[in-house]
């Protein structure tokens, strides 16, 4: 059984956040058993050179235990700085800025929290000035800069900030899911994960009150368009590198996972295609009978042509009439 590094992270962030009670004993064995996972997480770094979930995940894990201010073995945290100056983050085609964000606030908070060595800790700021500046370098004319939601008071007057501040505002509408949107908010009130370590849980006003609001539906479109949905696999998993080319036509605003549902009923292929429910939306698991495995680091990539890989799920992307969009089977 895999680690459970990313999630267990992602649950003790948010436990530390919503000021847990004073008992530290479940608290504890919680934060025992992220270390573990961390350990774990690179048991077979020493054949393959990558932990066995992913660098994200594994930063998460080293920022959640810094975040309860635990400390961290320095060959654990050696060992994420190695893949950073060399680049290792990257998969495929897509976007890497997700991971660099993770991993600088990682490498920011051991700093501030005084977890590390001196030595350590000035490799660890150069390493922060590296990743802000290939966040600023890959900055798109639109602001958008990958999937990332990263966000500290001390970059807010940057030129880059104000451009991706004012990016995420205009796409508000793309975030239809509650684990998408709780990464966007705190961005917006320009928080990031760092900032869980400073709650002062005894001032905070118990203030949490359930709200059910209305969601409003997208406003519907009338007619009808088409897109151009393509399937690729590349050697050595398929002797065919294209599986399916086909024109779908779909409802105006219907989703890529519309389009998915839609695709059986035309042309002469069996289109198939399988999902998994995660916290984000649905993810795509399978397609034309193969499946993406995390023990193979191979997943389905999502892109618009020629070669843009989507920063959205299939649940939540939008495509446009005339559009083409490629399945292709890749690796991380």
């Amino acid at each position: 059984e895999r680690p459970e590094t990313g999630r267990l992270a992602l649950y003790l962030l948010g436990l530390r956040a919503t000021c847990p009670p004073p008992e530290p004993g479940p608290q504890r064995s919680l934060v025992t058993w992220l270390k573990y996972y961390l350990e774990q997480d690179w048991a077979g770094s020493r054949h393959h050179g990558h932990p066995l979930t992913s660098y994200y995940q594994y930063s998460l894990g080293v920022l959640a235990l810094c975040v309860h201010r635990k400390r961290v073995r320095e060959e654990v945290i050696r060992r994420l700085l190695a893949a950073e100056h060399h680049g290792r983050f990257g998969h495929a085609d897509g976007s890497a800025m997700d991971t660099e964000a993770v991993t600088a606030l990682a490498f920011t908070c051991l700093e501030r929290e005084r977890l590390v060595g001196a030595r350590l800790a000035e490799e660890l700021r150069a390493a922060g000035r590296r990743a802000r500046r290939r966040m600023v370098e890959a900055q798109g004319p639109d602001g958008l800069v990958g999937n990332v939601f990263i966000a500290t008071n001390a970059c807010r007057t940057q030129p880059a900030y104000g451009r991706a501040m004012a990016a995420l505002l205009e796409n508000l509408n793309a975030f239809t899911t509650a684990a998408t949107m709780a990464q966007a908010l705190p961005a917006l009130h320009g928080r990031s994960y760092l900032d869980v370590s400073s709650v002062h849980c005894r001032e905070e006003p118990d203030t949490l009150t359930p709200l059910s609001p209305e969601l409003e539906p997208l406003p519907k479109t009338p007619g009808n368009m088409t897109v151009q949905l393509v399937v690729e696999c590349p050697q050595p998993w398929c002797l065919q590198h294209r599986l399916y080319d086909q024109l779908v036509p779909v409802p105006a605003n219907a989703s890529l996972l519309d389009v998915l549902r839609a695709a059986p009923a035309q042309g002469p292929h069996n289109f198939t295609f399988d999902t998994q429910d995660t916290p984000q939306g649905p993810f795509l698991s399978r397609v034309l009978g193969l499946e993406a495995r995390q023990q193979k680091r191979n997943y389905w990539q999502l892109l618009t042509a020629p070669n843009t890989s989507l920063q959205m799920g299939v649940a939540d992307y939008r495509p446009h009439d005339g559009e083409t969009l490629i399945l292709r089977l890749s690796k991380w």
